[in-house]
């Protein structure tokens, strides 16, 4: 509606004009009739220029078509409320809580862990991890925090990394979640298998490791939730872990809301189906899935998995 009350504007200043037109020519001693053939010319002259304005502000309007944008606006809120997922990532949620789940086969795809860089520092965070690559011309595709860690971000239990154990089996008892027994192992062969089990059960296997992360509580034990998580416990926090179905499927989770432990594992028991889940931390965890845009900042990390693409 605004352009047309702008050409009514226009065409009443026109009208106005043709009043001081004639008013102009009265001053200078015109004759009447001349001037009132005049003042009828440019009336004309107005007339058919202000229908013009109209029709030109008509054909510049904005043409819209209702039925095109409903559609629209009714694909894009079904787009908004459908589970977001971009590559081996997903965004999903139980119990109302959001989650972000990414699913791996160890046999095509390159999962590994990182603890120091060339130069023997700990990288601490995403983005050093992904330069490092990159120089060898290698892409991180998936990262998530791997482990606990002492302040020096040394692994608090077993840390294996390329064949070499760089930090030994820790079954000491203590305090925190490290020591709420059983604590676990994640780990993967040589031929490409990976696995997660009770650290006592771990130290029994005669494969050849060559990566692996001692972390605990263990979450789910052979289809058991672990005895000492509460259903109605107040202990809500942020918190990931890693699982292994059946099948050899290597499943990631980050809880992006505070959760339970017992619902973080029911979480890994009863909707991934992992028979076996470790809870690798909580509060400071965090992920990098660029397909879902993601590289969460934080303090510097100790143990780190990821999923490294080659360039070739």
């Amino acid at each position: 509606m605004r352009r047309p009350t702008l050409c009514l504007v226009d065409f009443m200043s026109g009208k106005r004009f043709e009043n001081a037109a004639g008013s102009f020519f009265e001053i200078y001693g015109l004759k009447p009739l001349r001037a009132h053939v005049f003042r009828a010319l440019v009336s004309a002259c107005f007339c058919v220029g202000a229908f013009g304005m109209v029709l030109a502000c008509a054909s510049d309007a904005p043409q819209t078509q209702p039925t095109a944008q409903s559609n629209s606006t009714a694909e894009e809120t079904a787009a908004s409320s459908a589970p977001e997922a971009s590559g081996p990532c997903e965004q999903t949620s139980y119990r109302d809580a959001a989650y972000v789940v990414c699913r791996f086969d160890p046999q095509q795809s390159h999962i590994r862990l990182f603890l120091n860089n060339a130069q023997g520092e700990p990288y601490g965070h995403f983005n050093w991890v992904s330069e490092a690559l990159a120089a060898k011309g290698e892409t991180l595709a998936f990262a998530m925090n791997a482990g606990m860690y002492h302040e020096s971000r040394e692994p608090v239990g077993l840390y294996v990394e390329d064949g070499t154990a760089l930090s030994a089996i820790n079954n000491n008892d203590g305090p925190g979640n490290f020591h709420l027994k059983p604590n676990g192992v994640f780990f993967l062969t040589d031929s490409g298998a990976a696995g997660v089990q009770e650290t006592t059960k771990f130290e029994t296997t005669d494969q050849e490791v060559a990566f692996a992360t001692q972390s605990g509580p263990m979450l789910v034990i052979d289809r058991d939730i672990h005895p000492r998580f509460l259903p109605e416990s107040d202990s809500l926090k942020r918190r990931n872990g890693v699982g292994v179905t059946k099948n050899g499927e290597v499943i990631f989770v980050l809880a992006d809301a505070p959760v339970r432990f017992y619902d973080f594992a029911m979480f890994f028991r009863d909707e991934l189906q992992t028979p076996n889940a470790l809870y690798l931390d909580g509060s400071i965890s965090r992920l990098f899935a660029p397909g879902l845009g993601r590289n969460d900042p934080g303090v510097a990390m100790g143990p780190i998995v990821g999923v490294v693409v080659r360039d070739d």
